[in-house]
């Protein structure tokens, strides 16, 4: 869900220092006394802020929000991600930005420096971010191969080329096409934006009411893990057009004659164990894993399909709170007869050593199903569950007859 925007606020919760270097850079508010406005209390840069001519207060609105947006633990985790990358090949000074980065007071004055100080960070983390926050219209595909990605200018024309003839002849949009590729950890990111069938748009210009046509573009997102051999695809459209897409990126990218034949994930979860008090998770120290306990747990009868029993409980008091309620149910209800087929995890991190704690939730659904995004916080919880034995295993053949029901 996106998070609130305010002029006012944003101007409330930055520095005072900060934001007069932000407008000085703009040339604006050059005769504004920020020395003597008191921290926190921005009213009257706010009053000449809506003195400004609409367009300009408009154009630079756009660019606070997106300050806005990175202004929390996310949006410092895709600065951090980008910036591993800039700095890649210097690793004193990569060093030295992250310690100098997260002694800084706030996420807020540390986007704020990000934007000022390391322009050449910013789209890429913004970007990150914006993909960190999508929830829907993702397709995967196993079984790509473990080739790595082409970066190259060729390559990436070649991508946004096949993009554009696919939707132009199949749709009839698509006219234009460009590609920004950026790495992210051991995750290569491909963002296309091809040019969306023409629209009028009723909007307010200069106090004018108006309808105006435009050109926008729609957006495509591939994410390609070399290691596992998978490709994400995030596409907010029908299902037709993806095996099509995974087709232009295997040949532009992968440099594949072919699609690889599309293996369905037959792995499955076995969640059984959870019911168990004694099972123990498995986490790395230096993850940032502190606790893990099972919140959550829902039992499907192995008998009648269809039936099912939910238990839930809070575990921050009790830890077995849950398997108290498992003990005491199956006094009357024989629980041997019945599958676990979802559990919710309640994971206890650290982010920082000087910030409290944080809760992560994580729902696993049979057959192989994770709430877990691919941020930092995600993929330290995945490796979470691969060493705890929880992660989707090939289906044993002889085990077909006690096969899940479908969740």
């Amino acid at each position: 869900m996106a998070r609130h925007y305010s002029t006012r606020e944003l101007f409330r919760q930055m520095p005072n220092k900060l934001l007069e270097r932000f407008f000085h850079s703009n040339s604006l508010f050059t005769n504004f006394d920020f020395n003597n406005m008191k921290e926190t209390k921005p009213d009257d840069l706010f009053d000449a802020w809506l003195s400004l001519p609409e367009n300009k207060r408009n154009s630079l609105d756009a660019v606070l929000q997106e300050i806005h947006d990175l202004s929390c633990e996310k949006g410092s985790i895709a600065i951090a991600d980008e910036a591993h990358w800039q700095m890649r090949n210097d690793a004193e000074k990569l060093t030295q930005f992250i310690e100098a980065f997260s002694i800084l007071p706030n996420h807020h004055h540390r986007a704020m420096v990000v934007f000022l100080d390391y322009p050449e960070f910013w789209k890429g983390a913004t970007l990150f971010y914006y993909t960190d926050t999508l929830t829907t219209y993702w397709r995967k595909r196993k079984n790509m191969g473990h080739r790595p990605a082409a970066v190259d200018t060729g390559s990436i024309n070649q991508l946004a080329s096949l993009i554009r003839h696919y939707f132009h002849f199949s749709e009839g949009r698509g006219n234009n096409c460009t590609v920004e590729v950026f790495r992210r950890g051991d995750l290569d990111y491909y963002f296309a934006y091809p040019e969306d069938f023409s629209q009028q748009a009723v909007e307010w210009v200069n106090g004018e009411f108006a309808r105006r046509p435009h050109n926008p573009a729609f957006e495509i997102i591939f994410i390609y893990s070399q290691k596992n051999g998978t490709l994400d695809i995030h596409f907010d459209g029908s299902m037709k057009p993806i095996e099509a897409l995974q087709n232009i990126f295997a040949k532009a990218i992968l440099k594949l004659d072919a699609l690889p034949p599309n293996s369905d994930d037959k792995r499955v979860y076995d969640l059984n164990p959870l019911r168990n008090r004694d099972f123990g998770f498995v986490y790395k120290i230096g993850s940032g894993i502190n606790d893990v306990a099972v919140k959550k747990i829902r039992f499907s009868s192995r008998i009648n399909p269809g039936d099912r029993i939910t238990l839930e409980a809070d575990p921050s008091e009790n830890k077995y709170a849950l398997h108290d309620q498992i003990q005491l149910i199956s006094r009357s209800v024989p629980l041997h007869l019945y599958n676990v087929t979802q559990v919710e995890l309640v994971a206890t991190m650290t982010i920082a050593p000087d910030k409290p704690l944080k809760k992560a939730s994580i729902r696993l659904t049979y057959p192989n199903s994770c709430s877990l995004k691919y941020d930092n916080n995600g993929l330290k919880l995945r490796d979470m569950l691969e060493a705890s034995g929880i992660e989707p295993q090939e289906p044993a053949p002889e085990a077909k007859d006690q096969e899940l029901v479908s969740a």
